[in-house]
């Protein structure tokens, strides 16, 4: 029995082998292995072959032998534009922070603590991997970063990424910016292998409210892109129901995805973005990404990443002067008061409301907070 086995594996295998140049056709091995199998039970019934156990053992060698050529379960996807840069590149990542009171008057956070941004936090990678996405859910990295500013998950998160598929290069990170506006520097390498860029910042205070990009690529063909700029809105992680910039912890059960939060979504008065007059949001932030040149003369970088709480200069002036109308918002009426007066002369009775949110920048101003209308006095002759 046993010479029988040895027999049937070298005669199904020995009609099947494959040049180098034919290593991706594992399809076509597959058919040979078992065309060779079956003309064997057809034409050969004296071996041991035509017995139910080796008809099995033959077909277990033809699965082996099938899997030991390396068929591929998943096609691999061609429409991914590959980077051929010949040498690595470096860039100067440029944070810049919009939320300005004038942009994004409503619940704009003056105290306790005033607007702020936290660190950026980065990685370099290839296309394969993804930091976050919108419409995805926020891993419980992502999640500790954008409700506590807590990095350590995130960064084990990062590190296990690279070290199981091999698709993160780097880390990178840029301080942070202690004001709604502001900017900080930090310096980023990439390779043809790993052109791709994500990161993440916090909104100081927030629920779980960040910015930030996903899977940005750097290469172009054979080159490196000289510039990138990206306008930066605000995303809510899924992870927190909180409305406003200073909500209370309330934790989403069940988690619900990363989505963009807009000028009337989440659609509900409350929410700290909630402009019904506006298409769209401005932009919260900017980053600009700028290739560093090499030349003859020695590169003179930045030891650290660098922070400024300094106004911008240039086209970043225009930016400052966005002002976001915000219209007055005042609470429903009180019920009318009790009726006053004089019997024989005319009664009034009162009734009050109070404002929610003064105007601003030009928005619809606050209307009357009080009204009084005649009344008739009871107990009078």
């Amino acid at each position: 029995m046993e010479a029988a086995r040895h027999t049937l594996y070298f005669r199904l295998s020995s009609g099947c082998t494959m040049s180098g140049d034919e290593q991706g056709r594992s399809s076509d091995v597959t058919t040979c292995l078992l065309s060779h199998f079956f003309r064997l039970i057809i034409m050969d019934a004296s071996t041991s072959v035509s017995s139910t156990s080796d008809a099995i053992l033959g077909l277990v060698v033809v699965t082996m032998l099938t899997l030991g050529y390396g068929v591929h379960p998943m096609p691999v996807p061609t429409n991914i534009p590959i980077c051929t840069a010949s040498e690595p590149a470096q860039y100067n990542l440029t944070f810049i922070g919009k939320w300005s009171q004038a942009a994004f008057p409503k619940q704009y956070p003056v105290y306790r603590p005033p607007a702020q941004w936290s660190k950026l936090v980065g990685v370099t990678h290839s296309s394969d991997y993804h930091m976050w996405q919108r419409n995805g859910f926020a891993s419980n990295g992502v999640r500790e970063f954008t409700e506590k500013g807590e990095a350590w998950t995130l960064m084990k998160e990062v590190e296990q990424a690279g070290e199981k598929i091999q698709s993160v290069y780097g880390i990178f990170s840029a301080p942070a910016v202690l004001g709604g506006t502001g900017q900080s520097n930090t310096v980023v390498e990439v390779f043809a292998r790993h052109s791709y860029l994500s990161f993440i910042v916090r909104l100081v205070p927030s629920p779980d409210w960040f910015v930030g990009a996903d899977s940005v690529d750097l290469c172009l063909g054979d080159q490196w892109k000289d510039s990138v700029s990206l306008e930066l809105f605000p995303y809510d992680a899924g992870t927190d129901s909180g409305f406003t910039f200073s909500s209370p912890n309330f934790e989403t059960m069940p988690q619900d995805k990363i989505t963009q939060i807009t000028s009337s979504f989440p659609n509900h008065p409350a929410n700290s973005f909630y402009y019904p007059r506006l298409k769209h949001l401005p932009p919260i932030a900017k980053v600009t990404l700028t290739k560093i040149r090499k030349t003859n003369q020695i590169i003179s970088l930045p030891a650290e990443p660098t922070q400024s709480n300094l106004l911008p200069t240039g086209n970043e002036i225009e930016d400052n002067l966005i002002k976001t109308p915000l219209d007055c918002e005042v609470s429903a009426w009180s019920p009318w008061g009790l009726c006053k007066g004089k019997c024989g002369d005319t009664a009034l009775q009162y009734r009050t409301r109070y404002v929610l949110m003064h105007h601003a920048n030009n928005g619809v101003p606050c209307p009357l907070l009080e009204e009084k209308r005649t009344c008739v006095l009871d107990n009078c002759l």
